[in-house]
């Protein structure tokens, strides 16, 4: 499977439990953690893909070590394991963006469907950042060949097609990138 947990409970038996379940299913266990806090350091160690914690642990619990995981990016997603059946824990739990949420005793039954569930969601969640990603830096690029056409249109009094034509042409006859002839345009224009 590939893909890397890390176990957060202060109870060492429940971890040990949850570890022996997951290892005989092949995830890969990179780490436990008996606290939000040295979970929060254990993820900036490893980026675990999927993180599995208690809410109720001493010092810093799992609702506030999983919303710095989320605001610091450092794992792809958590997964709640708790003994809180409350609603007010479930809401606390979809404000940090927590992918699940297992009431204990979780059976092995349960366990593994709901691991695969969240870990099928860190994947397209991976995918919709790299996507969006791609189009930031599309729309950055854009604007910077726009920003060399308006250059273009007032340097030289031509239309916005010339102006794309041009930068199009010098590109193919320069064998680089319209980006790359739209940002020397800008410096060797723009004031």
């Amino acid at each position: 499977m590939g893909r890397k947990i890390l176990l957060v409970d202060d109870e060492p038996l429940i971890r040990m439990d949850i570890r022996d379940i997951l290892e005989d299913r092949g995830y890969e266990v990179i780490g436990e953690a008996c606290d939000g806090f040295e979970a929060v350091e254990m993820c900036k160690k490893h980026n675990p893909d999927l993180v599995i914690m208690d809410i109720d642990m001493p010092i810093l619990d799992g609702i506030k070590a999983g919303k710095i995981m989320a605001k610091e990016n450092l794992a792809g997603g958590v997964l709640l394991l708790t003994s809180f059946e409350d609603k007010e824990h479930i809401e606390k739990a979809k404000s940090i963006g927590a992918f699940g949420y297992l009431v204990k005793p979780a059976s092995e039954k349960s366990l593994i469907p709901t691991i695969e569930m969240c870990l099928s969601k860190v994947k397209e969640f991976e995918q919709m950042k790299k996507d969006l990603e791609k189009m930031n830096s599309k729309l950055a690029e854009r604007k910077i060949v726009e920003r060399a056409k308006g250059i273009l249109i007032r340097e030289f009094k031509i239309s916005e097609d010339e102006a794309y034509t041009r930068i199009r042409k010098l590109s193919m006859d320069k064998r680089t990138t319209m980006l790359e002839i739209a940002k020397m345009i800008i410096i060797g224009y723009d004031e």
